[in-house]
């Protein structure tokens, strides 16, 4: 009961903050700014439209999680492309590429990526999401396909890199607020590449466990509990996502830099990333729902270890 109420009220919280960025929306998008998120949509609603087309053709629905690593790097070099590659726009653009070689990679050694890009695996939530009795009906399968899956998710990865539109045309010299922005956006990086190398692996080396006949009760401690609690996943339950969310919450700070914010903190573009935050909490709730259904000791390690704070350690 504890764990709904606090993510309901980090929800009403993020919701608020998104109602704040509203009102305090700052200035109005200049003509280049305009013409650039042109730009940006039309890339956004092929990608969309392809993700949904082959995602219904191939049964395969995981078509924007392969390109969820590389739509941003191309957003972040057209914006700044279009924005006479400014310092402010290739420090920014350049953490882009650094965040989506990384989630690539990671996502290309569990087989996600074929020569022919529509083939690979697929995530395995899609499969338990398509489950639900809630899908039953073949019909709100598509549409959950069509609008969430392709066209929402599209919308948000686009509405995360508004923040680096929002500091084109900036007269303001790159200073401490982008240096600020910098550093902690790499701090986030390097804790969620650190997680997803403990995570590869943890799962790696139980697979080689298991690939030798044993079951799971008859493997060597951690791994036989099933998930990984080694390195920063022995303090946080999800330090992949709190790497995800700081990184594109730390590049929202290149905007107060560039001096486009309302009163000093708020701009429109925050809403990408306040929305991935959101999305998060889902993410987050069906995979602790998952793996409490494989493994007998993940609801005490839910009971001992913060989601993101790592005030406390797992003892098994």
């Amino acid at each position: 009961m504890k764990k709904y109420i606090a993510t309901a009220v980090s929800a009403c919280i993020v919701i608020l903050l998104a109602v704040l960025c509203i009102l305090f929306r700052g200035e109005g998008f200049s003509a280049l700014q305009e013409e650039t998120f042109k730009l940006l949509t039309v890339i956004c609603a092929a990608s969309a439209l392809y993700c949904f087309v082959v995602g219904e053709i191939t049964k395969n629905y995981s078509q924007m999680d392969k390109l969820w690593s590389i739509l941003p790097i191309v957003y972040a070099w057209i914006i700044a492309a279009k924005g006479d590659f400014s310092l402010r726009l290739i420090v920014y653009a350049v953490i882009v590429t650094a965040w989506g070689i990384r989630l690539t990679v990671n996502f290309a050694r569990k087989g996600a990526y074929r020569l022919k890009f529509w083939e690979g695996r697929e995530d395995y939530r899609w499969s338990v999401v398509k489950s639900s009795p809630v899908f039953s009906n073949g019909f709100l399968w598509t549409l959950f396909d069509l609008f969430f899956i392709s066209i929402y998710q599209n919308l948000l990865v686009l509405a995360i890199c508004l923040p680096a539109l929002a500091c084109m045309g900036s007269s303001e010299p790159f200073a401490a607020a982008d240096i600020v922005a910098a550093v902690l956006a790499v701090a986030f990086l390097v804790l969620e590449t650190v997680a997803d190398e403990y995570q590869w692996n943890f799962h790696k080396k139980k697979q080689g466990f298991l690939a030798e006949g044993k079951t799971l009760s008859e493997l060597p401690s951690p791994y036989n509990l099933g998930f990984n609690t080694l390195g920063p996943w022995s303090r946080m339950r999800h330090p992949n996502y709190l790497g995800e969310q700081g990184i594109w919450l730390s590049l929202y700070l290149f905007t107060i830099g560039a001096g486009v914010t309302s009163n000093g903190i708020f701009n429109i573009t925050a809403i990408g990333p306040l929305l991935l935050i959101l999305l998060f909490m889902g993410s987050s709730a069906l995979g602790e729902k998952i793996s409490s259904g494989k493994y007998p000791s993940y609801k005490d390690y839910i009971n001992q270890v913060y989601k993101y704070l790592p005030l406390k350690k797992f003892k098994p």
